[in-house]
């Protein structure tokens, strides 16, 4: 972004958080000081800058909101994001297609995980998968033995894979002793990794025993390798490039005085109003199709999947 940025001729201002609350209001307050004109935002929790984000207001300060949708305020002008809800629906459908459901294959034994509760875009993933999920676990086709189902339950906190991980050692200790686990809908390669350690530390993922099929997002390189290998099943590709491309076009509409390019009026409410958005493709990508996806599209270099 700030390569597409200064191309455009703006100067930019890149700060990170790491993933401290505190740390990025501070570092918002200081931009809106600064004289930032436009501030894109990538939350970490959505409903934490009201504050702050009032007196960028104030001070007519342009707000994108990056990814993460800010919630609780009025003072956010666009949203640049992918169709999370339709993320949810990809991951989930990549586990319909493993287990053969739609062929009337099963039952099946599958457990689920959603991501970070304090950010928005975990629900839409849950929401969007579950829309796929539910009439197979209606049917009996899926089984969830843990019974444990809802983001109040399946939620995990900050994405940790470690949270996932000991939260897989806890279910398949409890409801798996000789019943086995056939899929998981995981929402985030970081979990994905963490879940696939705890299958390993029981004795899946082997030729006697073979992975549960274990969905992801994101496509980051350890789960990629993972795929190659034959131990996660999926991921969801977002192509970050183009979401940069996007905000970027946002912010030069923004600064010029024309009405930005917007392909969502309905489906973002923050709580006070419903965020104008621009809302990019999400793709499915598995064992089949990384190299044509990721490499052909030059997101990755072949070499860094070895």
């Amino acid at each position: 972004m700030v390569k597409y940025l200064k191309e455009a001729g703006y100067t930019t201002d890149l700060q990170y958080a790491e993933d401290d609350i505190p740390n990025q209001l501070a570092q918002v307050e200081n931009l809106v000081t600064k004289g930032a004109k436009v501030l894109v935002i990538a939350a970490i929790d959505g409903t934490t800058l009201s504050d702050v984000l009032k007196k960028a207001a104030d001070k007519g300060v342009k707000v994108i909101s990056y990814d993460r949708m800010i919630t609780k305020t009025p003072n956010v002008d666009y949203y640049a994001t992918f169709n999370n809800f339709e993320v949810g629906v990809l991951q989930a459908g990549t586990l319909v297609d493993a287990l053969k459901l739609k062929e009337g294959k099963g039952p099946f034994n599958i457990e689920l995980f959603g991501g970070s509760p304090d950010d928005t875009n975990a629900f839409f993933f849950y929401d969007g998968a579950m829309s796929v999920l539910k009439p197979y676990i209606d049917s009996g086709k899926l089984v969830v033995r843990s019974k444990q189902m809802g983001m109040d339950k399946v939620g995990t906190l900050r994405w940790d894979g470690a949270v996932a991980q000991a939260r897989m050692d806890n279910l398949l200790s409890a409801f798996y002793g000789k019943d086995k686990i056939h899929a998981v809908l995981s929402p985030y390669d970081g979990l994905s990794i963490g879940i696939l350690s705890s299958l390993k530390g029981v004795g899946y993922c082997t030729a006697q025993q073979p992975c549960p099929f274990v969905s992801g997002q994101d496509a980051e390189v350890p789960s990629v390798k993972s795929i190659i290998r034959g131990e996660q099943y999926s991921t969801i590709f977002k192509d970050t490039r183009e979401l940069a491309k996007v905000t970027v076009k946002m912010v030069d509409a923004v600064m010029t005085g024309s009405k930005p390019e917007i392909n969502d009026t309905k489906t973002y409410n923050n709580g006070v109003k419903i965020l104008p958005s621009y809302l990019l493709k999400p793709v499915a990508v598995d064992k089949t199709n990384y190299e044509k996806i990721l490499i052909g599209s030059g997101y990755y270099k072949a070499e860094q999947l070895k």
